[in-house]
């Protein structure tokens, strides 16, 4: 599946209005199945399925490694995308154990979860000390995802997520039509590269929410940045998380909200 297409529109302004064309991106049903049986569909761009697959595969908990998903396979279909994965004896009768279906739109990451406790999971804590930032590296890591969007170049429609290694930059980076999906493309495409995720940073071009904070949580990172704000429920789980929390980051500036011990020491209390 082509995950862009070009449509007609009108384009109207003050003065009058011409007949134009626009690139659009697409979204598409991808049912995460699991030893044959679909445990969610969610709605996604029809690329990277097997970083997707293997990333939501971790962020849920359904595996706690890559040694835990013995196979991975897409196939295609009319009305969607199947991701089919087969777990190792363990992990396949723990997922038995908690079995739930959930439908995620893209607005939404947390939609079809069928109790409270699923929503507000426990977090790993993550106080461990992590990598350090300069200020320069925190306020660039946004901008530096504008060289990682050909999609959103196409179709100004998606989001990206990508990954900052001190020093180095963002090196990779992922994106899909929800903010969620691209973060678990990413966390899916470093663990198949083999890459900790615990050495870097998350950078995000969308606000803050409670599902990237627990995404963030169990993938082991420790600083996530973001083109806008978190909002006061993730902050509050970053914060008990240990989670360093950067939002508005754009130009040359951002705000830090929370575990200021992972930016360099003489930035941490400027007025």
């Amino acid at each position: 599946m082509e995950p862009s297409g070009t449509v007609p529109t009108t384009h109207v302004r003050a003065g009058g209005q011409v007949a134009t064309r626009r690139t659009l991106p697409e979204e598409t049903p991808v049912a995460m199945v699991y030893d044959g049986t679909t445990h969610a569909v969610m709605m996604a761009s029809p690329t990277d399925i097997e970083d997707f697959a293997t990333g939501f595969s971790l962020t849920e908990g359904i595996v706690t490694g890559m040694d835990q998903l013995a196979s991975c396979e897409t196939v295609a279909h009319d009305r969607g995308i199947e991701a089919r994965m087969w777990l190792t004896g363990p992990r396949a009768e723990a997922l038995n154990a908690r079995r739930r279906t959930l439908a995620g739109p893209v607005g939404c990451g947390l939609c079809g979860i069928d109790s409270l406790e699923q929503a507000t999971r426990a977090l790993p804590v993550l106080h461990r000390q992590g990598p350090a930032l300069t200020a320069e590296e925190i306020a660039s890591a946004t901008d530096q995802l504008c060289g990682w969007q050909p999609l959103h170049d196409r179709t100004h429609g998606v989001h990206a997520a990508g990954f900052l290694l001190p020093g180095k930059g963002v090196i990779l980076a992922r994106e899909d039509v929800g903010r969620h999906n691209a973060l678990d493309k990413l966390i899916g495409a470093l663990a198949r590269q083999g890459l900790d995720a615990e050495l870097g940073a998350f950078a995000l071009t969308s606000r803050v929410s409670v599902e990237m904070v627990q995404k963030c949580a169990m993938a082991g990172c420790t600083i996530l940045i973001a083109a806008s704000a978190p909002t006061l429920h993730a902050l509050r789980l970053a914060e008990g998380a240990g989670i360093t929390v950067a939002g508005f980051a754009r130009g040359k500036e951002f705000d830090l909200f929370s575990h200021p011990e992972r930016l360099e020491a003489e930035f941490r209390h400027v007025a």
